[in-house]
C-alpha cells in the first residue's frame, strides 16, 4: 500500500470491526482460560482470578500485537481494515505493542472511575459503554479522524482495497 492510498474508514465501519473483534476475542478467551485452568488446576472460577487476569491481559498483548504487525487481525480483514504507521507503511511489532498499551484507554477509565464504588454489573456496564461511545465520538475532532489511542502510538486504520 502507497502512501497516497490511505482512506480513514467510516467511524461506523472502524466501530462494527471493534465489536467484531470484542465476539472473536470470546475463542481467544475460552482457549486461554482453558490453558489456564489446566496448567495450574484451579477448579473454582473465582480461584487465581488476578492471575487469570493477568494471563489474558498477555494472551491478548500477544494476539494483537502479532496480527497488527502483519497488518490485520480476521475481524480487520472482514472488514477490509488495515492498521499502519502515520506514513502508510508496516507497523513494527513494537509499535503494535504501544498501540496495545495506548488501546486500554477503551476500558481501563472507567473501570478505575468505578473500583471505589459497589455497582452492579450492569451499572459498569452502562457505564463502560457510555465512555466507549464518547470515546468513539472523540475520534471526530482529530484530523484524520483517527482514534486518540493510534495518533499516540503513531498508527492509522485505513481501508483496505478489495481484491476481486
Amino acid at each position: 500500500m502507497h502512501p497516497v492510498d490511505i482512506q480513514t474508514p467510516e467511524i461506523w465501519r472502524r466501530m462494527a470491526c471493534w465489536l467484531y473483534e470484542g465476539i472473536l476475542l470470546f475463542g481467544v478467551v475460552f482457549l486461554a482460560g482453558y490453558l489456564f485452568g489446566t496448567l495450574s488446576q484451579t477448579r473454582n472460577a473465582m480461584d487465581n482470578r488476578n492471575a487469570l487476569q493477568a494471563f489474558l491481559f498477555v494472551v491478548f498483548g500477544i494476539y494483537f500485537v502479532w496480527f497488527w504487525s502483519k497488518g490485520q487481525t480476521l475481524a480487520m480483514k472482514t472488514w477490509n481494515i488495515r492498521l499502519v504507521d502515520a506514513h502508510g507503511l508496516p507497523v513494527s511489532q513494537l509499535r503494535a505493542l504501544g498501540r496495545y498499551a495506548a488501546s486500554w484507554v477503551w476500558f481501563l477509565p472507567p473501570l478505575v472511575a468505578v473500583s471505589p464504588f459497589k455497582l452492579s454489573g450492569g451499572e459498569i456496564t452502562v457505564l463502560v459503554l457510555g465512555w466507549v461511545a464518547v470515546w468513539a465520538t472523540l475520534s471526530r475532532f482529530q484530523r484524520n479522524k483517527q482514534f486518540w489511542h493510534d495518533i499516540w502510538a503513531g498508527t492509522r486504520l485505513v481501508t483496505e482495497p478489495r481484491n476481486v
